[in-house]
């Protein structure tokens, strides 16, 4: 793992791809948990959870609660960078906040919060992070102790009371 942890993550900067648009005219909504997924995807590889963890642990993370917002329409032409903030973690999850910025002017398009799971992809069951990725959650989460814990972080959906 680096020495310098970036507070928060930052993705590389990606593109919206033709198919993703839909009859509105801007990125469909299923595309941009593919966009989320991505980026993390990015930070996953100084953790250790890549694809070479999976191959030689058997076992992977799966998320098992997600909620995105959307705040800003994105198009075709829009380049987009991705935040991701170690919120909290224990032996065997880890919650997530991002936010999908324009790469260029800065402002958020959608933000997106999850709850990931270890798993033992043989036995399908939630198991425990072994030591050396718990070390590294740990240094990732140490240098996102200075950032303020997102506003958005926790929101529920709920329709108001009726008056």
């Amino acid at each position: 793992m680096p020495n310098s942890i970036a507070a928060p993550f930052l993705s590389s900067v990606m593109a919206i791809e033709p198919a993703w648009i839909d009859y509105n005219g801007h990125l469909n909504v299923a595309y941009y948990q593919v966009l989320f997924d991505r980026a993390i995807d990015e930070l996953y590889l100084p953790i250790g959870l890549g694809p070479d963890y999976l191959r030689e642990t058997k076992h992977s993370t799966m998320v098992v609660e997600s909620h995105v917002r959307y705040l800003r329409e994105v198009h075709l032409e829009t380049p987009l960078r991705i935040t991701a903030q170690l919120i909290g973690f224990d032996t065997k999850r880890f919650h997530v906040y991002q936010e999908m910025l324009h790469a260029e002017e800065g402002w958020v398009s959608a933000t997106c919060e999850t709850m990931t799971v270890h798993v033992d992809m043989t036995a399908k069951k939630v198991a425990s992070f072994p030591p050396a990725v718990m070390a590294a959650l740990q240094r990732v989460k140490d240098a996102h102790a200075v950032l303020p814990v997102p506003a958005a972080v926790g929101r529920r959906i709920a329709m108001p009371a009726a008056k």
